[in-house]
């Protein structure tokens, strides 16, 4: 205002120059964080892919099962979810439907694989998301089974809702001590800290030597020297240079697909002393892959198995099979053949190709989908793929074993038998081959107890205890070794109870049917590492932050820890 009265015109001119510019300077940095804050909570609104659309209640004023929006939920309302659905908000389990429900809720706590639920009391008052098994959780997935339950949260009262209410820790949810710990105080980062500090200091010394030079010059009180010292000693400046920096650094963040939300933040970073990282989807993939198996090659007084090694790391059907580094071909394989029967037919996920992401999907449980990716690289059947497109490829080897059984029933996964398996019987073969098989699936030591023999190239071989200990010990090499696989044994019945004689409706009983097995061979799965996880630890190291494998946060396993 005062260049106004200027009464020289070019003084006047250049008077309205540095005000122009600041104005400048304060409207870029008020675009730069307002463009930032936009794109963060734009990323953040990501989140409501997550929320289901659909919910089927059951009400008094509706007959039977009705579908309604999963916005118009209300706590108590009956809500009922199948395999496939995806949950519309925290429900308490009250009667499940099949012989057991699986649900995928790595999106919320990070597990890999999918928990099995129940109906029963969690007593323990401090039980995190992971200990609550008779809960579900708003857009966590249905794996397996189907359930009934009791509405007990929506919206931004459920479990996955807390992350996106303002004012709310939106850190993992996996890291149950930080998450219960639903609100934070503002606390000023490293940076504020300092600029506070320096503008403290700032405005004691220009005050001093403000007071110093109106002393000296109070013979001309009139000369507004100490004003105009004051006035030139501010640093207008600091504000735009820090802003232009913070906003440099956000966007290097970005195109490292890093979320920042304020930028403080991206300083605050560069304060880093410790850091907790989540290890599923975040060190790993979250996408269990088959990575080795084995059969037994040798049944005598020194039994040996033969192992198989699988490339490829994702859901992809892509890779190939080795034995001593050497691509095999499977079909060649009497027992390999049988194992990946067993794989496609004892199994209900699959793999779907996403054109809008341009990459292949699990429909169904991770363990199950790994299996079906597996069979995919082995192809007994030598079905060509030229000519396929990408979602035709998913599952084209699978569909080549599906289309030659008909695969009567299944017997669900239950916890006292550790198991699962199918009653199938060959649509066009003769003699043996055209008998009823069931097709087992499970945890080692379960259905190694109920094998009776084992499988030999193409011969069933009784199962004695030097077989059943070498095939133990290599288990527990799989278990326990460098990549801590997650093991399941395969086998089948060869002659199977007829389904007139057993109960389909009593769980309690499967393990009865499910005797007298034939061992197949044993497949290793893991979560693979990212690509670039190693480089990120490297640059870590780097730093010279001391790391320690063992420090770990509530809900990690400091053993997987460390091998990552």
């Amino acid at each position: 205002c005062l260049a106004c009265f200027e009464k020289d015109q070019e003084e006047s001119i250049s008077a309205f120059v540095e005000p122009i510019v600041i104005l400048l300077i304060l409207i870029a940095n008020a675009i730069v964080g307002v463009w930032q804050e936009r794109n963060a909570e734009s990323a953040i609104e990501a989140l409501k892919e997550y929320e289901p659309e659909i919910a089927k209640v059951q009400r008094a004023s509706h007959s039977g099962i009705q579908q309604i929006r999963a916005t118009e939920l209300v706590p108590g309302d009956i809500v009922e979810v199948a395999v496939g659905d995806k949950v519309p908000a925290d429900i308490r389990i009250t009667k499940i439907l099949s012989t057991t429900i699986r649900i995928d809720q790595s999106i919320l706590t990070g597990e890999s694989v999918s928990v099995i639920k129940h109906t029963e009391c969690v007593d323990d008052k401090r039980a995190v998301n992971q200990d609550k098994k008779n809960m579900l959780f708003s857009g966590t997935n249905v794996a397996a089974g189907k359930c009934r339950g009791v509405v007990v949260g929506t919206g931004v009262n459920t479990e996955i809702g807390k992350i996106r209410e303002p004012g709310k820790i939106s850190v993992a949810t996996q890291f149950p001590a930080v998450y219960s710990m639903m609100s934070t105080e503002d606390e000023k980062t490293p940076l504020q800290q300092k600029l506070d500090e320096f503008g403290t200091q700032l405005s004691k010394v220009i005050t001093l030597i403000c007071v110093a030079v109106w002393i000296i010059n109070i013979g001309h009180f009139n000369d507004p020297i100490a004003v105009a010292l004051a006035v030139a000693a501010i640093p207008e400046g600091l504000p735009a240079v820090i802003t232009t920096c913070l906003a440099l650094g956000t966007r290097r963040m970005a195109k490292k697909n890093a979320i920042v939300r304020s930028l403080p933040s991206v300083e605050t970073l560069g304060c880093t002393s410790v850091i907790c990282s989540d290890k599923t989807g975040t060190l790993t993939t979250n996408q269990m892959t088959v990575c080795r198996m084995f059969v037994v090659g040798k049944a005598d007084a020194k039994p040996e198995v033969t192992h198989f090694e699988i490339t490829g790391s994702k859901y992809a059907p892509e890779g190939d099979v080795l034995m001593n580094g050497q691509s095999v071909d499977c079909g060649k394989h009497n027992t390999l053949v049988e194992l990946a029967n067993i794989c496609s037919l004892c199994n209900d996920s699959g793999i779907d190709y996403n054109e809008h992401k341009k990459q292949y999907e699990k429909v169904g449980e991770a363990t199950e989908t790994a299996l079906t990716c597996l069979v995919e690289k082995m192809n007994v059947t030598n079905t060509s793929k030229v000519g396929l497109t990408k979602k035709e490829l998913a599952l084209v080897c699978n569909k080549s074993i599906q289309g030659k059984f008909d695969k009567k029933f299944t017997l669900e996964f239950s916890r006292d038998r550790k198991s699962m398996s199918c009653y199938c019987v060959p649509r066009s073969a003769s003699g043996d081959s055209a008998a009823p098989r069931l097709y087992v699936k499970g945890a080692p030591e379960g259905v190694l107890d109920r094998c009776t023999h084992v499988r030999v190239n193409n011969a069933s071989v009784p199962m004695t205890y030097a077989i059943k200990e070498e095939i133990m010990r290599q288990t527990a090499v799989y278990g326990t070794g460098r990549d801590t696989l997650r093991c399941l044994a395969l086998a089948t019945c060869d002659k199977p109870l007829s389904p007139s004689d057993m109960n389909l409706e009593d769980s309690t009983k499967f393990a009865s049917y499910e005797t007298n097995l034939t061992f197949v061979g044993l497949v290793g799965m893991l979560d693979p590492p990212r690509p670039e996880v190693s480089h990120s630890w490297v640059s870590i190291l780097s730093f010279r932050v001391e790391c320690d494998s063992r420090a770990t946060v509530p809900g990690s396993i400091p053993f997987l820890t460390s091998l990552i």
